[in-house]
């Protein structure tokens, strides 16, 4: 099928799934189904991998896709931004050398005027001495001066200009980087295109009651099914990051939450009027399921063949006869292997006979294959190849060393008979026609066993005449190498590698363990010019209370915090958040992961609004019959002062000393309490103790606390307890 034959759909991009890294774009196409069923879908991106495109027909039960692929088309292309920003750019790159070479001029020339000066005549052995002539070295010196100055104004107005045109060419390259990659980058415009095939299915879905859309529009006497079709496929090169903006008024116990989204994309094709959605999830793990094999105890079994597999026809060999009686092409060359194939393919010796199997011991692996081995699909039974599916694998054509592996050009292990090592850019030659005979061929012993490569028929890739005689004609696994979109996939994936902005962090490492997904509730615009763009996704309801906390024992300050409460079944992901109370903008705080029906504390800073005082008092005594233990008695008093208009709920932390010696015991006099563990925003550590007061305005309140700590004198450190 060409393009010619195949009526052209055009398809918009409708909504986009932005995940960790890459992204699943969805395109609506709507047009008219031709009698033979066959259509092209334009408008694809160039860094489309060819591999996750899938396609499903919309609204029309009885018409289904059995067939889609990629394709590329090659075309004039037309005038675009980019190719006039390239223009701009070459025209200020041929100003800037002129300007230059015209500031070289004038250097040279202000070098030259430099360097005028005064050269008396030689005067003879016998010659008397003359005069000096002063007046004509003074008007010498005049000219000089009155030229340099001249010469440096303009050299003045040349490096003004120089630096004007340096900055417009800045300017322009600028842009030109910063451009979308939608538009073509040459004068030849390359695009990807979706071909599908389309049939009708009436239910029950069987062999016998489907039929071309040919055949039922001619029974019918109807025209052109009007269908309309969703493609989804997966690009690299785009990435986003999670940014808040909170909003808060005083006294309220609610608040706004804005999940914003940066979003970078160099995929080739720009954004425009799509729904947007964001996810955590990585498109690169794997998703295959890990087949559990049986193990078998006694004699050797075979494996049964695939159900997939059969057997090629006979006479394949037969098949370029013709083609070898009138000759190969002139100056034709083999195409590249595939993947993990020599680039010299001939019969590999038979293999020696393997030893009778032991009668009561568990079968042996298959033994490996050589490394680059042709792996043909449907080998012909005895064919001469060790490309036959369950034929033993000789002991030459084990894996090579690593520095063979390396360097393509070096001989290999299990290399045909007769074939001399190739020179570097020199193919390899016979020795001679007898050693170059193929030998005999080999027994197939067992069923075949095609890996999933082999058994992968969308990616099995059909080898042309002009391949080595054991490969033509039989597919192989592999898809021909495109270097353009090999290159426009590697400049997409570049955007991974973009400065993340301030206190940004990426999804994956605040996700955790779990996977959410965010839908933007607006469509949104994002070009295709690798640079971060802000997208509105949604406003989060939270519940917040604002808090104050000190801990004098470490420092004598309150700090402002905001107890946020995340009551939907969605995550919030760390981020930069924007603090706004009371519509001023407070500051840019971090905000941490915040699980569904989570707390989290975000800090404000020192409130300096309040003040607190804390004083000690340690005494140390003994106690017991004869003194035999020390008792240390400390005395905790804080003090705290509400200068602000507004009443306001402290919580003074403060520590009691910990122990796993059960004969030192630590005895506490105070009313604090101990805080619940795993109910409060953060962990606290053991031997925590937390005062909560409400401070009216203007008010002062104190609390006083302490322990004993009683260690017997067996338990005394050398040289004094510690104290605080």
């Amino acid at each position: 099928m060409t393009a010619g034959t195949a009526r052209r759909w055009e398809a918009t991009l409708d909504s986009v799934v932005v995940y960790a890294q890459g992204a699943v774009c969805r395109r609506l196409a709507r047009g008219s189904v031709p009698p033979d069923g066959r259509v092209r879908v334009t408008g694809l991106p160039r860094s489309l991998d060819p591999g996750s495109l899938r396609a499903r027909v919309l609204g029309a039960p009885g018409v289904r896709v059995t067939e889609a692929r990629v394709e590329v088309e090659a075309g004039p292309a037309g005038t675009a931004t980019p190719e006039g920003l390239r223009r701009e750019v070459e025209r200020l790159d041929d100003a800037y050398a002129a300007a230059q070479a015209r500031r070289a001029r004038q250097l040279n020339l202000i070098e030259e005027v430099g360097s005028l000066h005064p050269v008396p005549p030689v005067r003879k052995r016998d010659e008397a001495h003359r005069r000096t002539p002063a007046d004509a070295w003074l008007e010498l010196a005049d000219f000089v001066d009155e030229r340099l100055t001249a010469l440096h104004a303009r050299l003045v107005e040349l490096e003004e200009a120089l630096r004007d045109i340096e900055h417009e060419r800045a300017v322009a390259a600028d842009r030109l980087a910063r451009s979308s990659t939608d538009a073509p980058s040459a004068h030849v415009r390359t695009t990807v295109c979706a071909v599908l095939t389309l049939e009708t299915v009436t239910a029950p879905e069987t062999r016998a009651t489907r039929e071309p859309l040919e055949t039922r529009e001619t029974r019918d006497g109807a025209g052109d099914a009007e269908v309309e079709l969703e493609l989804e496929y997966g690009v690299p090169g785009a990435v986003w990051v999670p940014t808040y903006r909170l909003t808060h008024r005083q006294g309220e116990d609610s608040g706004s939450l804005v999940l914003r989204a940066s979003v970078a994309q160099r995929t080739g094709e720009d954004w425009t009027g799509v729904r947007i959605a964001l996810a955590t999830a990585d498109l690169r793990r794997r998703t295959d399921v890990p087949a559990l094999r049986s193990v078998r105890i006694g004699r050797r079994q075979p494996a049964p063949p695939p159900s997939g597999w059969r057997e090629p026809p006979a006479g394949l060999a037969g098949l370029f006869a013709g083609y070898e009686a009138a000759g190969r092409r002139p100056g034709g060359t083999p195409a590249p292997p595939a993947a993990g194939a020599f680039a010299v393919s001939a019969p590999v010796p038979p293999p020696p006979p393997p030893p009778p199997p032991a009668p009561a011991a568990a079968p042996a692996p298959p033994a490996p294959q050589a490394y680059g081995a042709p792996q043909g699909y449907g080998a012909p039974p005895g064919g001469p190849s060790s490309e036959g599916y369950g034929g033993a694998v000789p002991a030459a054509a084990s894996s090579p060393p690593r520095a063979a592996r390396r360097d393509r050009s070096a001989p290999f292990a299990g290399a045909p008979a007769g074939v001399a090592p190739a020179a570097p850019g020199r193919s390899a030659a016979p020795a001679s026609p007898a050693a170059a005979a193929p030998s005999a061929p080999a027994p197939v012993s067992g069923p075949p066993r095609p890996s999933g490569a082999e058994l992968d028929y969308a990616g099995l890739v059909l080898s042309g005449p002009d391949e080595a005689d054991a490969r033509r004609g039989r597919l192989f696994p592999g898809a021909p190498f495109d270097p353009a979109a090999a290159e426009h996939r590697r400049s997409a994936e570049a955007v991974a590698a973009l400065p993340l902005p301030g206190r940004a962090v990426r999804p994956r490492e605040s996700a955790g363990s779990f996977d959410h997904r965010f839908d933007a509730a607006a469509r949104a615009d994002v070009p295709s010019d690798g640079t971060w763009h802000t997208v509105t996704v949604a406003e989060v309801p939270v519940g917040l209370r604002t808090e104050y906390l000190c801990v004098p024992s470490v420092e004598q300050t309150v700090y402002g915090t905001l107890v946020l409460s995340n009551a939907t079944g969605q995550a919030l992901l760390a981020g930069p958040v924007e603090v706004v109370v009371d519509d001023e903008f407070l500051l840019t705080a971090d905000l941490p992961t915040l699980a569904p029906g989570g707390l989290r504390r975000v800090g404000l800073g020192p409130a300096e609004g309040i003040r607190v005082t804390r004083r000690t008092n340690l005494h140390e005594s003994t106690a017991g019959l004869r003194g035999n233990t020390t008792v240390l008695d400390h005395r905790v008093h804080v003090e705290l002062a509400n200068r602000l208009a507004r009443p306001v709920t402290v919580e003074v932390r403060e520590r009691v000393p910990v122990t796993s010696e059960p004969e030192v015991r630590i005895e506490e006099r105070a009313d604090w309490t101990a805080p619940e563990q795993g109910t409060g925003p953060e962990h606290l550590a053991p031997g925590t103790r937390v005062w909560r007061l409400d401070l009216p305005a203007g008010a002062t309140a104190s609390r006083d606390g302490g322990y004993e700590i009683r260690i017997p004198t067996g338990k005394a450190l050398a040289g004094g307890n510690r104290r605080s």
